[in-house]
């Protein structure tokens, strides 16, 4: 087993997760199998309970996971199925090593941070390094292990000395690092002190870097190659730049271009590895789909633009996997994405009383988007701009997509403005219990601890009889059932369902026991879907998830083409 560790320098939030990604995407385009594991230097136990405003989206995994965003981009980019262990969490370690001691495992002993806990960073990193992860069945041979974070934080130091440790333990030529550190420009100057200092913290830890990832704005003069390579001990060859790009997905032909698998490789041997002749095969067709479709991005000329009408909408990494989902939809129906970012709470009747600006111009960007998408959230913020949106999309014949509560917001508003039912709501959603509770809360769920106890995992979803009509089940091609992730604590009230589907509201998907809605479809409407599950989880660059591909196309003008198969692909008629 090759281990890829990447660590940053100077500050966090610079890209580390795309270039791990990248990297590994590259070893896999040499036929190589490859796995990833993010370590994150929080108490927390996972991410579950993390609010998407300070930490980013929680991406959930097919066991339930509940996990960091950056695994999203593992998964995307790689094209793997990951586990729960392969997020690391100090919370999980110390949970992990606390138990071991109740148990009498360390009997006689002190415990401390230095063997047990570092001991139990290396033993989870061996272990979990190990597992499959594609369809082969087979063992990995490589695995990224990305460190969150910055090197010298305080939380990392017990992972950085189980680093130092596990070097000597797998063996140095098993083992290589890429340090990813930023080059501010200042008065039009690259600055390279930062990336010195970070670099040098790191060697005084016991770490040495065999590639030094910079980022930068622009590409590195030459004379700043030099520097870094002087003075933070290693050769011009081995500093990577990584800077800005029209698209993140360039980001591996960057790397590529500058040499990165050449540089591990004789670091790691990798020649001593045995590949089939059929992963090589594969790993080049790979590659050669890979270059296609990102060549063909800056030569796009027809353009969508999709309201995303959210609550998190400051901080974009919140819907992360949403936009990565129509990044990859935006692609394979050729057309540049336009991403209208809308406060919900922006749309309601109040806003224009405190700011009559913004509730104009979030109904502005609304009311001339090609697409209407409504994504997955928590509480009652901005609730009833949602609802607004949906009626505009379903009253105005705009494409709509509605996530997880975009789907119950988009039943609430039927039940409102067509089944006529009055003080129509949800459970979640309303101060006090709702007259029609349309939304409730599920059964089994706990309401007294939140963290790890919603719905969550990959699940089945049955389409019902006489749905051969439906849009969204002809671009899954026409099956019985579809596996999708899963997190929701709240699901539509089945005893409403026969009256909203006699209203013209299609319930077409639903659970394995017929209890749980899962798909909702309007027949007489060029795209109105909203899936209780969360289908951007497993959208992949080369594979867009179904019901973003269908929303983007059917926005872009495209559904009949993209249905029936004469759309784009990869570009391509």
């Amino acid at each position: 087993m090759k281990y890829v560790i990447v660590s940053g320098g100077v500050i966090s939030g610079i890209g580390k997760g795309v270039i791990a990604s990248s990297t590994g995407l590259l070893f896999k385009t040499r036929g190589f199998k490859v796995s990833a594991i993010k370590i994150d230097p929080y108490m927390n136990i996972d991410a579950g309970t993390m609010s998407p405003l300070e930490h980013g989206e929680v991406f959930v995994l097919d066991d339930g996971g509940e996990v960091d965003l950056d695994l999203g981009n593992y998964e995307r980019y790689l094209n793997v199925t990951l586990t729960r262990e392969n997020n690391i969490t100090t919370g999980k370690i110390y949970s992990h090593v606390i138990e071991r001691e109740r148990k009498g495992d360390y009997l006689g002993k002190t415990v401390q941070v230095v063997p047990h806990i570092t001991d139990a960073i290396q033993d989870w990193i061996e272990r979990v390094s190990k597992i499959p992860v594609d369809n082969s069945g087979e063992e990995p041979d490589i695995c990224i292990v990305e460190l969150g974070g910055t090197v010298g934080d305080i939380e990392s130091a017990p992972f950085v000395e189980a680093l130092r440790q596990f070097q000597f333990r797998v063996g140095l030529e098993n083992f290589a690092l890429i340090h990813v550190s930023l080059i501010p420009v200042v008065n039009g100057e690259q600055k390279t002190k930062p990336t010195q200092v970070a670099v040098r913290d790191l060697r005084g830890l016991g770490l040495s870097a065999d590639i030094v990832a910079c980022r930068c704005t622009h590409k590195l003069e030459r004379a700043t190659t030099d520097k870094i390579s002087m003075f933070c001990h290693v050769g011009p060859d081995q500093v990577i730049v990584v800077h800005d790009l029209s698209s993140i997905y360039h980001v591996p032909l960057l790397l590529d271009e500058q040499g990165i698998v050449q540089q591990l490789s004789k670091k790691l041997k990798l020649e001593s590895l045995t590949v089939s002749s059929s992963d090589v095969e594969r790993g080049a067709t790979l590659w050669n789909d890979w270059r296609h479709l990102t060549g063909i991005h800056d030569r796009m000329f027809d353009s969508v633009s999709i309201a995303l009408v959210g609550k998190y909408t400051h901080l974009k990494d919140s819907y992360i996997s949403v936009i990565k989902s129509l990044e990859h939809s935006a692609l394979r129906c050729h057309v540049k994405l336009t991403i209208n970012w809308v406060e919900a709470s922006d749309l309601e009747a109040d806003a224009s009383e405190t700011n009559r600006v913004n509730f104009h111009k979030a109904w502005h960007q609304v009311c001339s988007a090609d697409g209407i998408l409504i994504p997955g959230g928590f509480g009652s913020r901005g609730t009833e701009g949602m609802i607004s949106a949906a009626k505009w999309a379903r009253e105005n014949k705009v494409p709509y997509l509605g996530i997880c509560l975009g789907l119950q917001i988009a039943v609430i508003e039927y039940s409102r403005n067509v089944l006529g039912l009055k003080g129509a709501h949800s459970e979640e959603l309303s101060s006090e219990p709702p007259e029609n509770p349309i939304v409730v809360f599920m059964p089994e769920v706990s309401k007294t601890h939140l963290g790890g106890t919603m719905r969550l995992g990959l699940r089945p979803t049955l389409f019902q009889e006489n749905t051969e009509w439906s849009k969204i089940r002809k671009l899954y091609g026409g099956v019985d059932q579809v596996h999708e992730r899963h997190r929701h604590r709240y699901e539509i009230n089945p005893k409403y369902v026969p009256d909203l589907e006699k209203a013209g509201l299609s319930f077409v998907g639903k659970d394995d026991k017929g209890e749980r809605m899962e798909i909702i479809e309007l027949k007489e409407h060029p795209w109105f879907v909203g899936t209780q599950y969360h289908p951007e989880y497993l959208s992949r660059v080369l594979d867009p998830s179904k019901p973003y591909l269908g929303f983007v196309a059917a926005s872009a003008g495209l559904l009949d083409k993209i249905i029936d198969g004469s759309g784009y692909i990869s570009g391509e008629n």
